[in-house]
């Protein structure tokens, strides 16, 4: 009966030590968080890690090889604040937003996560994310105008997301949402910005009223218009009739008025054309009247001149013909005497020098200059030339006159 009781009490033993240690070793995961399990080598598709994670189930830790590891999927609302961040354009903003922050539960993102803040509380994750929020919003307003900031926060926070999304992927936690609250700013410039636009509206207002009241006024114009074009085509309608009258009347006497001035057209015709028979007349007695005193007197000088004109040349010709038959049979018995009659030629031409140059010397006088040659050779030629050069030279030498020069061009005139 003992041994029965103490077996009993050893199998309860058993049992609850079983229990204990499966207690102890069976972990169940919450929806809203990821087990992580480390110890052991682990493949995920191309990443290898020395943890596994359990999301949404329940796991057995191996003793003694793993320990275990909550990680908290929930969200995280965290405040962003940014004070005098400069925008484009140097104005300093205040910029109030909230955004949803949270632990990714899915490979690969989570594994960044389980890198940096496994082990760190929610805390320590908040201000990482806040601090990583407040850097990106002070990068985009750095590219953004404060009127493109004020006028359109939806359109910031979308680029602020995009711009915060990438920088929080790499650190392992995922963006949810984010608003942006508030933008202000310290130097009352968004408030100018608002009186800008009040008063841009005010003057789309004014100007929508001025417009309003032209168009009533051009409404009104052109009705006052129409009424005095009105008037008007009245008016030349009824000068065009009056006109048209005129016009009637003057058709009527235009007959009358056209068979006088023919009248008057065909009197002053026949004026003309008997001054014109008179002047013609007068012209032919002119005409004549210069025929006898001009032009006859003037033709009959001209055939005399012609006359006496063609006589002189006759007597010319009929002398030129003499004088040119002297000259051949001159120089033909010249070149028949040869020497001889080239120097009664050269005395010939020089007795008129000599008497010129008589007559420029005053005690100088010369009866007679006789060149006696000694025969018809060379050597009388010769004697006749040399004493012709020393009578030369004693002319020139007394008198300065070269009588060869002076014969040379009496000659050349003669020719």
């Amino acid at each position: 009966m003992g041994a029965g009781l103490a077996l009993m009490g050893i199998g309860v033993i058993g049992i609850l030590a079983v229990v204990l240690m499966v207690k102890n070793l069976l972990y169940v995961c919450q929806p809203n968080e990821v087990l992580v399990f480390s110890g052991r080598k682990r493949s995920h598709g191309s990443l290898t890690t020395h943890y596994r994670i359990v999301k949404g189930g329940r796991a057995l830790r191996r003793p003694f090889i793993e320990t275990v590891d909550k990680v908290d999927l929930t969200n995280m609302i965290i405040e962003v604040v940014v004070k005098n961040a400069y925008s484009k354009g140097g104005i300093p903003l205040t910029v109030q937003g909230v955004a949803n922050i949270k632990v990714p539960g899915e490979m690969p993102l989570i594994h960044n996560a389980l890198e940096r803040f496994l082990g760190r509380s929610r805390e320590d994750i908040m201000r990482v994310a806040r601090e990583t929020l407040e850097g990106n919003l002070r990068g985009v307003l750095a590219l953004l105008t404060p009127e493109e900031v004020n006028r359109d926060k939806e359109a910031f926070g979308a680029r602020l997301t995009e711009e915060a999304g990438h920088d929080l992927e790499r650190i392992g936690l995922v963006l949810d949402t984010l608003n942006i609250q508030n933008v202000s700013d310290e130097v009352g410039y968004l408030d100018s910005i608002g009186r800008t636009r009040s008063a841009a509206v005010r003057r789309d207002a004014q100007i929508a009223e001025a417009r309003a009241q032209a168009d009533a006024a051009e409404v009104k114009w052109r009705n006052y218009q129409a009424g005095e074009l009105a008037k008007l085509r009245a008016a030349i309608e009824v000068a065009r009739r009056q006109n048209d009258r005129r016009i009637a009347d003057a058709r009527t006497k235009r007959e009358a008025v056209i068979a006088e001035q023919l009248a008057d057209v065909q009197a002053q015709l026949a004026q003309a054309q008997a001054e014109i028979a008179m002047q013609a007349a007068r012209v032919e007695q002119v005409r004549l009247q210069l025929q006898a005193d001009v032009v006859r007197p003037a033709e009959a000088q001209r055939d005399q001149a012609i006359a006496r004109a063609k006589a002189d040349a006759t007597k010319i010709i009929e002398h030129g013909k003499a004088t040119a038959q002297v000259l051949k049979d001159l120089s033909t018995s010249y070149r028949g005497q040869g020497a001889a009659g080239r120097d009664v030629l050269l005395m010939q031409k020089l007795v008129p020098v000599l008497q010129q140059v008589a007559g420029t010397i005053g005690e100088l006088h010369v009866d007679r200059l006789t060149v006696i040659g000694s025969g018809a050779g060379s050597a009388s030629g010769g004697e006749l030339a040399t004493k012709l050069v020393a009578t030369n030279e004693q002319i020139k030498a007394a008198t300065g006159i070269d009588v060869a020069q002076a014969v040379r061009a009496k000659l050349g005139a003669g020719t």
